[in-house]
């Protein structure tokens, strides 16, 4: 274990808050439920509300911040949104232009921010049970994967879904299902389980975000949805700005990850 990961989520957000902590959050602060991050213009807010409710297992979210505001009050206060993730990634008219430490010069006073379940927040509870989490026993960001399943479409927004992966031993795949199913508010059980290609995933050893992962002979791929799917759907319909979380790197919230087992969905 890294001595950052011994580290509570408000230490974690100074450290980041000041530029010395850039990398993926798999492993830290475990015991405490991560987030993703979608920020856009007022107009477009409604939009990608309505998109999260109809696409609400790849898209929980956890708080809504005002227009304008960068604490989430609820999640995590006394944090800025602007600065306390690792590192950031700016669309513009659904293109990658960059991905920034820090977003303060950036920021508008119509944005709105979205703070969505991830899937780390549930990997506590797996390790608890002896199940090893391959991408934090590799060090390595966890891989994700753009799939051939359509996202329910909501106004301007409309894309495609995006998977996490975690292999597991067959004898260990009915629990992995028990123990993320308890967790809707952060994506909950998997979505798919065994064939990557039944999702349009070409290469598993090529992830199209994050690290690729050793899978094992006798273990099976396991997919849970992702909160990168708003990347993939910013990609595809194009509004003029949007930020977002760099993929793996998150927002350590002082949540309980216990907590989530008895939220459903918005807080």
């Amino acid at each position: 274990m890294s001595d950052y990961a011994k580290l509570s989520p408000k230490q974690l957000r100074a450290l980041m808050r000041n530029g010395h902590y850039t990398q993926p959050t798999a492993g830290l602060a475990l015991g405490y439920a991560q987030a993703n991050l979608v920020i856009l213009k007022q107009e477009l807010a409604f939009d990608f509300l309505l998109f999260c409710q109809r696409n609400a297992q790849a898209c929980p979210v956890l708080e809504v911040l005002e227009p304008g505001c960068f604490e989430a009050k609820f999640l995590a206060p006394g944090s800025d949104l602007r600065t306390d993730l690792p590192r950031y990634r700016v669309f513009r008219d659904g293109v990658l232009m960059s991905e920034p430490l820090d977003i303060t010069a950036l920021w508008r006073g119509d944005f709105v921010s979205f703070l969505l379940g991830c899937s780390f927040s549930f990997e506590a509870a797996l390790v608890e049970q002896s199940l090893e989490v391959r991408h934090i026993s590799e060090g390595r960001n966890v891989p994700m994967y753009v799939t051939n399943i359509p996202c329910r479409e909501a106004g301007v927004f409309s894309g495609p879904l995006v998977v996490s992966m975690r292999p597991f031993a067959a004898r260990d795949v009915a629990k992995a299902v028990q123990i993320t199913g308890r967790y809707r508010a952060v994506h909950g059980a998997p979505v798919h389980i065994g064939d990557p290609a039944a999702l349009g995933i070409k290469d598993i050893a090529r992830p199209d975000m994050g690290e690729a992962v050793t899978v094992h002979a006798g273990e099976l791929p396991v997919f849970w949805a992702c909160g990168c799917t708003p990347q993939a759907v910013v990609m595809q319909s194009k509004p003029d700005l949007v930020i977002t979380h760099a993929p793996g790197h998150m927002f350590v919230t002082d949540l309980r990850d216990k907590d989530l087992e008895t939220i459903g969905g918005m807080v």
